[in-house]
């Protein structure tokens, strides 16, 4: 590797490309792409940091093209900080349906109360603060911070974790060389300051459409003669085996994700006038599996529960039993048990 300097924090006989002429040639080219090929997403028309919270937390696991739509759909129905915060919980599951992943909702719901209740419904502009936000991790804190107020601060996700891997360090396939933490000192190296928005925005498009992890652009790409990995890389691409599994993996429409989903979709679809008293446990189990039977009461509860405590259903008996004998709890009674949207 040449011009490879040893920055200290690197694993053993690992070194990074940093070298001030590399830095500006990757610098220039990469912001003149970004300017050149950015999409017009309608969260970077704006820096509104509840807005930013939105996206982000959409974004997570869900492609940018299936997000738009809801991302407009969110804010038309919830379009401030307060109003989200406000809202009954089942109204926000509601407003979810169709992108997946319901506990980001409550996540985020979660997180809108608190800025509320605790900041007064402005959110805090430091990195710091917006780390001890509930629901918000290092990645989504370091986007509100940049995208938001415009700081030069350092966060990685997938794509910009690809971009720096193979522009500073090599090959990041079949897995990376270096851990995140090593990444971030690589990426707080690289900053050019007082373009964190920009540079960070590159970063993320540029991992989306150009350095794309199986089939990245290398022919046409404007940092080719900067790139580490280049062109080792496509060599090991077309040469990594396909994906062998060991054993036999459960179906998704098996799992207990599924059903989790098909739950929360069954009580998105409840008549208005039952949000409040909900439906049995065994009417629920039949809208849920077209096979339900007795047997799979006890799997079906145990579900609800897990919803429950992830805040994304209830669940009661209308009558209780009275247990004098203060013995183990019983099997419940499916018709019995009520469960609703929070």
């Amino acid at each position: 590797m040449t011009n490879a300097v040893d920055l200290g924090f690197m694993p053993p006989n690992t070194t990074v490309n940093v070298t001030s002429p590399k830095l500006a040639a990757v610098r220039v080219g990469l912001l003149a792409w970004f300017d050149a090929n950015r999409r017009d997403l309608p969260w970077r028309r704006t820096r509104d940091p509840y807005a930013i919270l939105v996206s982000e937390v959409m974004l997570q696991q869900t492609q940018v093209d299936r997000v738009l739509p809801y991302y407009a759909a969110f804010l038309d129905r919830f379009p401030t900080l307060s109003a989200l915060a406000a809202a009954p919980t089942s109204g926000v599951i509601r407003a979810w349906s169709g992108l997946g992943y319901n506990r980001r909702a409550v996540n985020l719901q979660r997180t809108a109360q608190h800025v509320v209740r605790e900041f007064r419904g402005v959110f805090p502009h430091t990195l710091d603060a917006l780390r001890q936000l509930p629901g918000i991790g290092p990645y989504t804190a370091g986007a509100i911070a940049c995208f938001a107020f415009e700081q030069d601060v350092v966060f990685v996700d997938t794509n910009m974790r690809r971009v720096l891997h193979r522009l500073f360090v090599g090959v990041d396939v079949p897995q990376a060389v270096v851990r995140d933490r090593d990444l971030l000192q690589i990426a707080e190296r690289v900053l050019p300051r007082g373009q964190g928005w920009s540079w960070n925005q590159a970063l993320i498009e540029f991992g989306a459409i150009q350095c794309t992890a199986r089939k990245p652009a290398c022919v046409v790409c404007p940092l080719q003669a900067n790139c580490e990995a280049y062109p080792a890389i496509q060599t090991v691409i077309a040469t990594l085996p396909r994906a062998a599994r060991a054993k036999a993996e459960i179906p998704f429409e098996r799992s207990n994700r599924f059903y989790r989903g098909r739950i929360v979709a069954a009580l998105r679809d409840l008549p208005t006038n039952t949000t409040t008293t909900g439906i049995d446990l065994e009417t629920l189990g039949r809208r849920v599996r077209d096979d339900f039977s007795d047997a799979d009461v006890p799997w079906l509860y145990d579900l609800v529960r897990d919803l429950t405590r992830d805040g994304l259903a209830r669940a009661a008996e209308d009558s209780p039993p009275y247990d004098a004998t203060g013995g183990a709890e019983s099997p419940p009674d499916p018709k019995q048990i009520r469960v609703t949207l929070p």
